[in-house]
């Protein structure tokens, strides 16, 4: 079973941007990729953003099955038609998701805490993108 991890962070809100996506075959990393999206974008764009860029990467290696792994209750629940998307903004991301899933057998989606190793890489990574790029404010942790 192939497994994504992504997360997506700005330093403010809006702010500065950047995601961190991992790609891993139960828990062997594949893969690590992080990339600055923007200088003025929000943290729910960031998470959209970094989930993108984990379709786009697991379809590198697989059509079949996989998971996606996030610590944005908002935007699993979207996805899984649990909460509307109301931002205007955030509705072409979502759209493309849609049209991402579709190039997959399945595609299941699951809420992590900020807290399980896997998502502490992503997040991790995405920091040192960001960091890379001058800004070194640690994106704050909520329990």
């Amino acid at each position: 079973m192939i497994y994504t991890n992504s997360d997506g962070g700005c330093r403010g809100n809006p702010g500065p941007g950047a995601i961190g996506v991992i790609i891993r075959k139960d828990d062997e990393i594949l893969m690590k990729y992080a990339q600055k999206i923007g200088n003025f974008v929000t943290n729910n764009i960031c998470e959209y953003e970094a989930l993108i860029k984990a379709l786009e990467l697991a379809k590198k290696i697989t059509a079949k099955e996989i998971t996606c792994i996030l610590d944005s209750e908002l935007v699993v629940k979207q996805l899984l038609g649990e909460y509307r998307v109301k931002n205007p903004k955030l509705l072409p991301l979502f759209l493309k998701v849609h049209k991402l899933i579709d190039e997959f057998e399945k595609v299941s989606f699951e809420h992590a805490s900020r807290w399980d190793k896997f998502q502490q890489v992503a997040d991790e990574i995405l920091n040192k993108e960001l960091e890379k790029h001058g800004h070194y404010k640690k994106i704050p942790r909520r329990k």
